[in-house]
């Protein structure tokens, strides 16, 4: 029998590998967290690419140490979403001890918990989900930390925790000014910017003193983000995506004229490839 530590550490290698990361922290975090508390009970569905989700031959934890999605509600398409993505996702927006970090879309808090095991004691996690279902098991599963706080709410509306990381795990098709606004300098804001269709990609914005850099960190697809889509911005997204150059963004630009250097624009905000 292969113990639980063995298997997380198992785990957090294998998905860094894959999410290409080398960050010892992030591994130590990912091999610290035990994903069957927020999974629910096996056995489990898991989403297999093409073809829908499979069910595990038992509840051995075994099977949800690898880098699959696990449905926590796959009648409404939530899961607890790929692990080398969110690796990845994490090592790019680098929470670090003592920070405050916001986690939009916490489903069932098992990124979370990855969250709170990077900004450490003297940091805080405040997570919001507007699944009634989801943040009550959240508000469980996280009980035990006592740096989270689980709001069961839309972070769309009204204001949030001035923080230093937000991490949304919902696909947006624009930054809302409430987000960009709770950012200290320094700051970091990692969001799916999707179009209604098809692939988007994982925006990290860099608060400055008076500016927002900005690059695309690796292609991604969410389930919609209520409260933080337009229509029109999605199908100027998809035009902007199928251009195959999301690579050349620099910085994010608040205003209503953009320049030659724009790559895709919404209501008062546009994507530039100028530093």
């Amino acid at each position: 029998m292969v113990s639980s530590a063995a298997l997380r550490s198992f785990y957090a290698k294998l998905v860094a590998g894959n999410g290409q990361v080398d960050d010892p922290r992030i591994v130590a975090a990912f091999a610290a967290v035990p994903r069957e508390r927020f999974v629910g009970p096996g056995p489990w569905q898991v989403y297999a690419q093409g073809g829908g989700y499979i069910e595990t031959p038992s509840d051995d934890p075994i099977f949800i140490y690898q880098d699959v999605l696990v449905g926590l509600a796959s009648d409404r398409g939530l899961n607890n979403g790929q692990p080398s993505l969110h690796v990845r996702c994490l090592a790019a927006l680098q929470p670090r001890a003592g920070e405050t970090a916001v986690h939009i879309g916490a489903g069932t808090g098992y990124y979370t918990a990855l969250l709170a095991e990077l900004v450490g004691p003297t940091g805080s996690v405040v997570g919001y989900e507007v699944e009634s279902d989801l943040a009550r098991r959240a508000a469980v599963n996280l009980s035990s930390l006592t740096n989270v706080t689980v709001h069961h709410r839309s972070a769309c509306e009204g204001p949030i925790e001035t923080c230093d990381v937000i991490y949304v795990n919902a696909g947006a098709t624009h930054p809302l000014d409430t987000w960009l606004d709770a950012l200290r300098p320094g700051g970091r804001l990692l969001l799916p910017l999707t179009p209604d269709q098809g692939m988007g990609g994982m925006l990290l914005l860099t608060r400055r003193e008076d500016s927002f850099a900005a690059r695309f960190v690796c292609p991604a697809m969410f389930v919609p983000c209520v409260g933080a889509r337009d229509p029109a911005t999605a199908q100027r997204l998809a035009t902007a995506f199928a251009r195959g150059d999301a690579r050349t963004v620099q910085s994010l630009r608040r205003g209503p004229s953009p320049d030659q250097s724009c790559w895709c624009a919404g209501h008062g905000w546009w994507l530039s490839t100028a530093a």
